[in-house]
């Protein structure tokens, strides 16, 4: 997928995936974040092993899982001051006849209230329907993250069932709360020139 397709522009942030260039404000983005809030919010921690050369094998793994279609990882930065302030992903699941992603967010604490986990989710959306041509994504929520929830909800998620040990955490089959979003206008896509020869 070109990097060029993995782009979105909001009023407020540019969601696209990180380039060698932006080493120093992506660091400065978890340098910048506050103690942990939450059990679900990972806070600040140190950041010595994000070296450059860290960086750059991070990078060249994240541009492997995208040329495969496996996830797609992507940097959110405020338009106003080039900050990092987050990151999301769009794993597809199954492609054929299903066409469906689990998406992921985080906002670091220090920027959070301000609404850009909400935006971010509008730029997830986007790249996924129309760049990647999924049909649905899932947001797979903790019982008890009731932030996460609020903010699929108010991006135009809606709830739709309780997956019973979906997902393992600590050792643990945890119960997950599916939120979705179907893509209303999916087309067929155009078949490679080499399946018509």
């Amino acid at each position: 997928m070109p990097v060029r397709m993995l782009f979105c522009e909001t009023p407020r942030l540019i969601v696209r995936p990180a380039e060698l260039k932006d080493y120093d404000v992506f660091v400065r983005g978890y340098e910048c974040c506050l103690p942990s809030q939450s059990r679900f919010d990972e806070g600040r921690f140190d950041t010595d092993f994000m070296t450059p050369e860290w960086y750059r094998k991070w990078l060249e793994s994240r541009r492997m899982e995208a040329e495969s279609d496996a996830s797609y990882t992507l940097s959110i930065f405020r338009k106003k001051d080039g900050a990092s302030i987050g990151y999301c992903d769009i794993m597809p699941l199954q492609r054929g006849d299903f066409q469906y992603a689990r998406i992921g967010y985080a906002i670091h604490n220090n920027c959070w209230r301000h609404g850009y986990a909400t935006e971010a989710i509008e730029a997830i959306r986007k790249i996924a329907f129309e760049s990647l041509n999924l049909h649905r994504i899932e947001a797979h929520i903790n019982l008890d993250n009731e932030v996460s929830k609020h903010v699929v909800l108010k991006a135009g998620f809606s709830f739709e069932c309780i997956r019973k040990g979906f997902i393992l955490e600590d050792g643990v089959w945890t119960d997950n709360e599916i939120y979705f979003m179907n893509n209303e206008n999916w087309k067929t896509p155009e078949p490679a020139a080499s399946e018509m020869d």
